[in-house]
């Protein structure tokens, strides 16, 4: 049955007022805390932009004085002009810095109230920023600086969150921030690790964005126009287990609903991810997002209630044998190519010389 969604807290007009009272409610919770240091940043910038122009200023006189390009009274009379046009360019600077800072902060905090009045009015939880949640999936528990940012949790008959995570890896120069759009849904009864790979999102030749990378004889072909939207990999002699999970009704609603994602099953849970970070917002990305809920995560617990590994042969056990539990990874095929280029690159006038 499709839920009854309320998104009228996501377009309805804010006052300046209920936002005002918003933020002194909420300012003050850890969650909110990255906007604690706003005020003193604006202060700051108001005070040293103009002082940087006016020492940029006298740099500028100096270096003209120095050299002797030009008389020393033509000097003067360029700095008694350009003193004060540095001056004003800063305040004009700090002054349109302090404005553009102020409206982003009101925005911000517009935003979260909003985000908050419609998880209230869904029975939902909502969390602008919180520590990485402790999940089996692909993309969690890599690298560090790990937070779920503006994710939407229930804690009804099956446990569903969703929104955005995001962490970093490598360091100084090389450090790069990943951000992923998900979705995590609770399951019944633990299933064989399986993922489906969306061909819709892989990047050039066809490569995957998943940070992980699992050996190709784990490819399991389904019917119909399936494998044009999605490769499925399934843990080898676990076939008849993911024939068993999606059926025909599961695959044309994955066509349907989440050809765009990537979506992963693991342990007892239902991973939905995107690359691109969702924009929660947007009432159009909760729709589909609580409408891939209702079918595709309907459909698999419907399908999966009764699941049984028959390697354990015991269904109270709720478990997978450890030979299902994870699919086997492969050496990243990018990685793969860029150092094969390398040692063609740095071995090639080597063997030159021999021919």
């Amino acid at each position: 049955m499709q839920r009854m969604v309320n998104y009228q807290a996501l377009v309805r007009p804010l006052s300046r007022i209920e936002v005002s009272a918003y933020e002194s409610r909420m300012r003050d919770r850890p969650e909110f805390a990255s906007t604690a240091f706003l005020i003193q940043i604006v202060v700051v910038a108001v005070f040293l932009v103009p002082f940087t122009f006016t020492f940029v200023g006298f740099a500028i006189v100096n270096w003209i004085s120095v050299t002797g390009d030009i008389a020393a009274g033509r000097a003067v009379e360029i700095s008694d002009a350009l003193f004060p046009l540095l001056l004003l360019a800063g305040l004009v600077v700090g002054v349109v810095y302090v404005v553009r800072r102020l409206i982003a902060h009101r925005g911000r905090w517009s935003r979260w109230l909003r985000l908050t009045e419609f998880a209230l009015a869904n029975g939902l939880s909502y969390s602008p920023a919180s520590v990485s949640p402790s999940y089996p999936g692909a993309i969690f528990g890599l690298g560090n600086a790990r937070s779920a940012l503006d994710h939407f949790r229930s804690a009804g008959e099956s446990f569903l969150d969703y929104g955005n995570y995001r962490y970093s890896t490598g360091s100084g120069k090389n450090r790069t921030t990943h951000n992923w759009g998900f979705l995590a849904l609770a399951l019944e009864r633990s299933l064989p690790h399986m993922v489906l790979d969306s061909r819709a999102n892989n990047g050039l030749f066809g490569l995957t964005n998943l940070p992980a990378t699992f050996r190709k004889e784990q490819v399991l072909s389904l019917e119909g126009d399936f494998d044009k939207y999605f490769t499925l990999y399934c843990p080898r002699e676990y076939e008849r287990d993911a024939l068993y999970v999606f059926t025909p009704d599961l695959m044309a609603l994955l066509i349907d609903r989440a050809a765009p994602f990537d979506v992963e099953v693991v342990d007892r849970w239902l991973f939905v991810y995107s690359k691109t970070p969702f924009d929660m917002a947007q009432p159009a990305v909760h729709q589909r997002l609580l409408h891939i809920v209702d079918t595709v995560g309907a459909k698999t617990l419907s399908q999966t209630d009764r699941y049984l590994d028959e390697r354990i042969g015991e269904f109270s056990a709720n478990m997978v044998a450890p030979q299902g539990q994870r699919l086997s990874r492969a050496f990243p095929v990018g990685a793969t190519i860029v150092i094969s280029a390398f040692l063609v690159f740095w071995f090639a006038p080597i063997v030159a010389q021999y021919f």
